[in-house]
């Protein structure tokens, strides 16, 4: 798939990558809704509606990615509800394999996620990949979501790599398309990146459905 000759940095997304994407959706579709109703009184529908008109406003920018922004705008402890359902905190199948591969094959392994840095140390307190990780960047470290075209040059800035010889893998397309507009040369979309709903199609990009497909190739570069 790749030549691990040519790639000496990889770049991780965290939820939707590393992390199964149904916590997300579930806190955020299904259950901020629910604690928005019984604290605004309201039914659990007319509070979805309201919840999904003010993602709408600020999809693809840091606030939306901003529990303190979620907190102040929705009147909850965001920090707090992620620590109520923090059990769907799940790790992607194959994923440890994947980083350890890594590891063995001197690769650099950098996580960098949009999620608020809240969010981020929940996460790796939950699952502890942070231990098979070389760093790990948030985009609020950074000042602006990786949907932005600035971001890039901001990360290589804090975290060089060569764009020639690195590999970025993400499930959000719009996030791809940046780090290509970028020039980042190795790119691969993940398809399956919620496990409770069905696999997505991709065709702009190189794509699987999770990191067992990857895995063999690292392997064999290790000779393993």
């Amino acid at each position: 798939m790749f030549d691990w000759h040519r790639i000496d940095t990889v770049l991780l997304d965290m939820d939707g990558t590393l992390l199964d994407l149904h916590f997300d959706n579930h806190f955020w579709l299904e259950y901020v809704p629910a604690r928005y109703a019984a604290r605004h009184e309201l039914d659990f529908d007319s509070a979805k509606a309201e919840c999904l008109a003010r993602y709408q406003q600020h999809l693809g920018t840091l606030e939306w990615y901003c529990i303190d922004h979620w907190t102040e705008q929705l009147g909850l402890d965001i920090a707090l509800l992620k620590r109520e359902v923090d059990h769907l905190i799940a790790v992607l199948p194959n994923v440890p394999e994947f980083l350890d591969l890594l590891g063995r094959a001197g690769k650099r392994r950098v996580l960098v996620t949009n999620a608020h840095q809240k969010s981020l140390a929940l996460k790796m307190e939950k699952t502890q990949l942070h231990d098979r990780l070389d760093a790990l960047i948030s985009s609020h470290d950074i000042g602006l979501a990786k949907e932005h075209a600035e971001f890039w040059p901001r990360l290589c800035e804090r975290e060089p790599f060569d764009r020639a010889r690195t590999l970025f893998i993400d499930d959000s397309l719009s996030v791809l398309r940046a780090a290509r507009d970028y020039g980042i040369a190795n790119l691969l979309a993940i398809r399956f990146p919620d496990r409770q709903q069905p696999v997505r199609e991709v065709d702009e990009f190189p794509s699987v459905l999770g990191f067992g497909e990857v895995n063999p190739g690292l392997k064999a570069y290790l000779g393993e």
